[in-house]
């Protein structure tokens, strides 16, 4: 049982240091990209030192699931985890709180998907009584659709066939290559599919709310993936015809007021681009990236230490 809880320990740990070390960093900005999978490197390492506590312990507790998952391990193997004769009731409350917590999980993302499927689903019947489609026009082809508005807007609908939408008063309002910028960061919004990682961030802090760092997650999220595209934007039209599409997108809004903003993100992500921090080198990058790979292997070598010393 002491695997069983150092994984478990492991895994509270670092949900609640990993945010705090993110947020005091300051290289996120400058590298959006890797900070993206340097969270998911580590909500993976929470998720997995819990469901390997969640095996070990169950193990522990139920002669039945040990014979299963030690089947085919030497008898010495066994005794390395200590499980002991028979299960107690720390082991049995320890399985089944973190197999509970793996359903709810399951469930909200269930439930989180489905919801934006429906949304899709809802936004696309829309598209096409806003935008029908041309005689032999096919559906799954359409990327583009310019809708009739008054407000200057862009966005993307993830799907199958992802459609980059814009109004005509985007049209009137932004010039040169602005246009061709915002259609890029859109894009590149489709091209990573930016809505998973939106949609399992959202169900997780949805579903454990008091977990700082899957409430870190879902915020982080949301802002890294627009640095991202912005990024994206920016490599192939520069950073200030990206801000200027920025601005005439988003000034009739009141996103750029010194009392209330809405949006906070976008007067952050024009002051960014304009402020043009430097990259970090790329064998900075390589080493982050290598680092972050390394964490969610912390826990499978908790879990299987003691098992590779036994055979030793």
């Amino acid at each position: 049982m002491m695997v069983s809880a150092a994984l478990l320990l492991l895994g509270v740990l670092t949900a609640v240091l990993a945010p705090r070390l993110l947020a005091r960093a300051e290289w996120p900005e400058r590298e959006p990209v890797v900070a993206l999978w340097v969270w998911q490197c580590v909500v993976g390492a929470v998720l997995l030192c819990f469901a390997l506590s969640m095996v070990l312990s169950a193990a522990a507790a139920w002669l039945a699931v040990r014979g299963r998952l030690f089947a085919a391990a030497p008898h010495g193997v066994v005794e390395a985890y200590a499980l002991g004769p028979s299960g107690g009731p720390w082991a049995v409350g320890t399985a089944l709180v973190l197999a509970g917590g793996g359903l709810w999980s399951g469930a909200r993302l269930t439930r989180e998907v489905l919801r934006a499927r429906a949304g899709r689903r809802a936004r696309g019947a829309e598209l096409l009584v806003r935008a029908p489609l041309l005689p032999g026009e096919v559906p799954a082809g359409a990327r583009l659709v310019v809708l009739e508005g008054a407000r200057p807007d862009a966005w993307w609908l993830p799907g199958a066939a992802p459609q980059l939408v814009v109004t005509t008063a985007a049209l009137g309002r932004l010039k040169g290559a602005q246009l061709d910028a915002v259609l890029a960061h859109e894009q590149s919004h489709a091209e990573a599919r930016h809505d998973w990682l939106l949609h399992c961030s959202r169900a997780l802090a949805g579903g454990f709310p008091q977990v700082p760092v899957f409430a870190a997650f879902e915020e982080e999220m949301h802002r890294l993936v627009e640095l991202a595209a912005d990024d994206a934007a920016s490599r192939r039209f520069g950073r200030l015809t990206v801000a200027l599409a920025l601005v005439g997108l988003n000034e009739d809004r009141g996103v750029f007021a010194t009392t209330t903003d809405p949006q906070p993100h976008v007067s952050e992500r024009v002051r960014r681009l304009l402020s043009a921090a430097p990259r970090l080198s790329a064998g900075r990058r390589v080493r982050l990236a290598a680092l972050a790979t390394l964490v969610p292997a912390v826990p499978l070598l908790v879990a299987v230490v003691p098992g590779l010393t036994a055979l030793a």
